[in-house]
């Protein structure tokens, strides 16, 4: 079966540096890694499917989807890389993959930095999710290199993270809302009224809009140099 190489993916030098922000020759690089770095990410997704085992004991089945959101991100890269190294065309799934693992691998780090803390967490797992969550956030960034974020791609993943907003934090929808408990929750009367909550939130939302900014960015400025 044939398959892509970093070299046939040519970087677009016109593009800003705030939407693509790694040198060339590690763009290069992660391309060239392609099937090591999503076998990496497959390995991360069942991490985190374990890792969310106790809160999905807790959630209805139909909400399983909405919950482990870190793990689906990691799924979403792992197929978009292998989608580029077989040629598909699926622009919408390398536009999941760019929103997730952006918004992902930066929310977590502030919330487990900010809103968090270590708490009752072993240092080890503590900081591998901080680290661990960051290299999502770079490995985002060679997205680019393949994905088109056409405006039809780039509305599948803003509807997607949009609807996990709404039910992560504003919607009590199927037991919810269902993100990622946060320490000061636990035990709570009411947790989804704590200052915590609205710090996440809006650090999700924002994101989510960072997200999609830098995604038709890249697309804007790709359309017009290829004029």
């Amino acid at each position: 079966m044939p398959t892509r190489d970093a070299a046939e993916t040519t970087p677009d030098d016109t593009l800003p540096w705030y939407v693509a922000p790694l040198p060339t020759r590690l763009e290069d690089l992660a391309l060239r890694l392609a099937w090591v770095i999503a076998a990496i990410n497959v390995a991360g997704t069942v991490f985190g499917f374990w890792y969310y085992r106790i809160q999905l004991a807790d959630t209805p089945l139909a909400a399983w989807i909405f919950v482990p959101d870190s793990p689906m991100a990691t799924l979403f890269i792992a197929a978009s890389l292998v989608a580029y190294k077989l040629d598909w065309d699926a622009d919408w799934l390398h536009a999941l993959a760019f929103f997730g693992c952006l918004k992902l691998g930066l929310w977590t780090p502030f919330v487990q930095l900010v809103v968090n803390g270590q708490g009752a967490l072993w240092w080890g797992m503590y900081w591998f999710l901080v680290l661990s969550h960051f290299g999502m956030a770079v490995e985002a960034f060679i997205v680019h290199r393949y994905a088109t974020f056409s405006v039809p791609a780039v509305g599948v993943a803003l509807a997607w993270y949009g609807i996990n907003d709404l039910l992560d934090y504003f919607l009590g929808v199927l037991g919810g809302p269902h993100h990622t408990l946060l320490r000061a929750e636990l035990g709570a009367e009411a947790p989804h009224a704590l200052y915590a909550h609205d710090i996440a939130a809006a650090c999700a939302v924002a994101l989510t809009m960072l997200a999609t900014y830098l995604a038709l960015a890249t697309h804007i400025h790709a359309t017009e140099h290829r004029r």
